[in-house]
Order: C-alpha cells, then structure tokens, then sequence
C-alpha cells in the first residue's frame, strides 16, 4: 500500500517553497502568535483591542487565526495598543 502518510510536512514544505517563504512564513506565525499571546495575557478581547487600537476587529480576527499577512502599520498599532514593541536585532 502506498500512502503519503510516510511524508513529513517538512520535507513536502521544502519541496514546495523556497526557504525564504520559510523564512518569512515562520516569522509572519512566530509574530502573530506573539500578539496574541500578549493579548490573552492582558486578558484584552479582540473588540477591546479593536477600541485600543484602531485596527477592526475582523482584522484581528483574520491576522490571529494566519488568514491573512497583516500590514506593517496594522501590526505596530495592536504593539502599541497592548504596550509592546517591535525589536530588531542587528541586522546582517
């Protein structure tokens, strides 16, 4: 019997997509998860964030559960509004 249940998803990813849209998938769902942890950690909703934010719920909504690559300024207004920063380190 011949299955796909032998592949490993990494193995199908690599051969799918380069390891840049590695690189940036595994940042864009490393962030996102960040921001929403904090998000729960300050026991804030979606709507409060929305309030505190600017940023629609909806949109939040669809950044939380990876439907869509939230903008840059979407991203900094939620920071912002739950007292977080971006940090960069150094870049290379």
């Amino acid at each position: 019997m011949n299955s796909a249940k032998g592949h490993e998803w990494d193995q199908v990813r690599n051969e799918l997509f380069t390891k840049e849209e590695i690189t940036d998938s595994n940042l864009r769902v490393a962030l996102v998860g960040e921001i929403t942890k904090a998000r729960v950690e300050k026991g804030i909703t979606q709507k409060k964030l929305e309030e505190l934010s600017g940023v629609r719920q909806p949109v939040i909504a669809r950044m939380e559960k990876g439907k869509t690559s939230p903008q840059l300024d979407t991203v900094l207004k939620i920071l912002k509004a739950l007292g977080k920063t971006l940090y960069i380190g150094e870049l290379k």
